[in-house]
C-alpha cells in the first residue's frame, strides 16, 4: 500500500493507492486483447490481394500496341572493393554507430534525470 499526501486547497488531505502487480498484469493483457480485436475487426472487410480494377465499358481512346526493343548488351563483371575500401566503410560505419550510440545514450539520461527529479519534487511536496 503506497501513502501519498497532498495539498489540497489550504487542506492537509490524505490518498491512499493499491496497486497490485495482478491488476495492472490483468488490465494490460486486456488492452493487447481488445488491440487485436480491434485490428482483426479493422482488416475484417479488406482484401488480402489487390484486385485489378476492371472497367465497366470500353475505353474511349485506345491506343495501338507497339512492342518495346528491348537490346541486349554485354557488362564487365562484378569487381569487389579493395582492401583498403573495405576497412574505410568498416571505419566509417563503426564511427556512425558510436555517434548515434552516444546520441541515444545521452537522450536516455536526460530523460531520466529529469523524470527523477520531477518525481523526487513531487514527493518532497
Amino acid at each position: 500500500m503506497t501513502q501519498a499526501h497532498h495539498l489540497s486547497r489550504g487542506a492537509l488531505g490524505t490518498m491512499f493507492v493499491v496497486v497490485s502487480v495482478t491488476d495492472l498484469t490483468t488490465q494490460a493483457g486486456w488492452m493487447a486483447g481488445l488491440a487485436v480485436l480491434a485490428l482483426v475487426f479493422a482488416g475484417w472487410r479488406k482484401n488480402a490481394r489487390a484486385t485489378a480494377r476492371v472497367p465497366r465499358r470500353e475505353p474511349i481512346v485506345r491506343r495501338k500496341w507497339v512492342p518495346v526493343g528491348v537490346a541486349e548488351t554485354t557488362t564487365s563483371l562484378y569487381k569487389r572493393p579493395g582492401p583498403l575500401r573495405r576497412l574505410w566503410a568498416a571505419v566509417a560505419s563503426s564511427g556512425i554507430a558510436i555517434v548515434i550510440g552516444a546520441i541515444v545514450a545521452i537522450t536516455i539520461a536526460f530523460g531520466t534525470a529529469y523524470a527523477v527529479i520531477t518525481l523526487t519534487d513531487l514527493l518532497k511536496q
